[in-house]
């Protein structure tokens, strides 16, 4: 094994030119950690915010990544014997510690999820942070049966739910702002395939169910969460999972802006890393392997192209995932 590695470290606040591919040396392996020869890590804004400054406690430079694919290199743990294929997930990855935008990834033991699959390495790491946050935000709505609308559909996390929601016959409406990715959300299993721009969302949805959806999935966030809130059906439920209009819903009154009987939750894939997500996971791969959810990755890049891939997330050009492979 080389002592040395590439990696695209942040090295400091700012635009996507922050990100500056180096040669580090190979992280030194510590009791509790192991390390792992990155495959593939998704592309999150999670990312694109700690790369702008947005994330607390971050120190730069930091090699950012909040999940990644791969092989056990060198373990530490008798249930991670080398060679064994792992996940990972949050946990502070590529926060307090480097991620997996590079070679190889020192990563706490409690965040190593072993995965028996057969799935190549650009599919397998399209799935964790996206395919546990969709699955959970589904069980969180408790969206089993009846009619779900999903804003901010062209996100990753928005195309995997619509793929779980089909194959688990659930009626869908996705949504988008931009009519050229309307044929992306028919292709990703959404029954219904709408466009939310000025106002006239509500229309279309009470064109298709008059008295609103029974599930609302509120990818978009802070700016559309009251809205959804009046979209869904009397006694409904929406899930706020998503930020990609930010964090913090403005002036927020509840008994005045959360119709009685209606529910408000939401979902943080923090709450399903390590060995709580391992199962979940490993369905989601026998799900894909059986051809019975379908990921989307709309790119995959090398760890050459991060900048220009941040740059392409950060114009919200992409509809799905985004993949390095070192």
């Amino acid at each position: 094994m080389s002592t040395t590695m590439r990696a695209a470290v942040c090295v400091r606040a700012g635009g996507p030119e922050v990100l500056e591919l180096r040669e580090l040396p190979v992280p030194a392996v510590r009791e509790g950690w192991s390390l792992v020869r990155v495959k593939g890590a998704g592309l999150n804004r999670s990312e694109l915010r700690t790369r702008q400054g947005h994330s607390p406690n971050v120190a730069f430079p930091r090699v950012l990544g909040i999940e990644c694919v791969g092989i056990v290199a060198v373990s530490t743990d008798p249930r991670l014997p080398e060679g064994t294929t792992v996940a990972a997930v949050m946990g502070e990855m590529g926060r307090e510690f480097d991620g997996g935008y590079a070679e190889y990834a020192l990563l706490p033991n409690s965040l190593l999820m072993p995965i028996a699959t057969t799935l190549p390495w650009d599919v397998m790491a399209a799935l964790p942070e996206t395919y546990l946050t969709a699955q959970g935000a589904l069980d969180a709505l408790g969206a089993v049966r009846g009619r779900l609308l999903i804003r901010g559909g062209t996100s990753s996390v928005g195309m995997a739910a619509a793929s779980i929601a089909s194959a688990h016959g659930v009626e869908t409406a996705a949504t988008t702002r931009r009519p050229d990715k309307i044929d992306t959300l028919t292709a990703a299993g959404a029954d219904h395939a709408l466009l939310d721009t000025d106002g006239a969302l509500a229309a279309s949805i009470h064109s298709i169910w008059p008295d609103g959806p029974d599930y609302v999935l509120d990818l978009v966030g802070a700016s559309t969460a009251v809205d959804s809130l009046r979209l869904v059906r009397r006694g409904g439920t929406v899930c706020v999972a998503g930020s990609l209009s930010g964090w913090l819903i403005p002036n927020l009154e509840p008994i005045a802006m959360i119709p009685s009987g209606t529910k408000l939750t939401a979902f943080h894939s923090d709450t399903v890393k390590g060995s709580v997500g391992a199962a979940s996971l490993q369905r989601v791969v026998r799900e894909v392997e059986a051809g019975a959810y379908r990921p989307n990755l709309d790119r995959v890049v090398g760890l050459a192209d991060i900048v220009a891939a941040h740059r392409y997330m950060e114009n919200n050009e992409a509809a799905g995932k985004l993949v390095m492979v070192p």
